[in-house]
């Protein structure tokens, strides 16, 4: 389930919930019982590294990688 971030508009408390994409958002604090707004936050989602298009199925002439496969001589 995703976690999402609100903001308090009188006491300004951030606070996250785990939620069902299909429910709907809050609408108050649980402190203060005041209304509250959904604030976009940081993800931890990161593609990293070469991944399986690169690997696996990108062109081997292509010499976006920097590096040679040829193990010419490096003088």
């Amino acid at each position: 389930m995703p976690l999402y971030e609100y903001e308090c508009k009188k006491c300004n408390k951030v606070f996250e919930v785990q939620q069902k994409i299909s429910e709907a958002p809050l609408k108050e604090c649980p402190v203060c019982h005041s209304p509250v707004k959904k604030i976009m936050s940081v993800n931890s989602f990161r593609l990293k590294g070469g991944g399986w298009y690169t690997d696996g199925y990108a062109s081997t002439g292509s010499s976006s990688s920097g590096s040679s496969s040829t193990g010419g001589n490096l003088e």
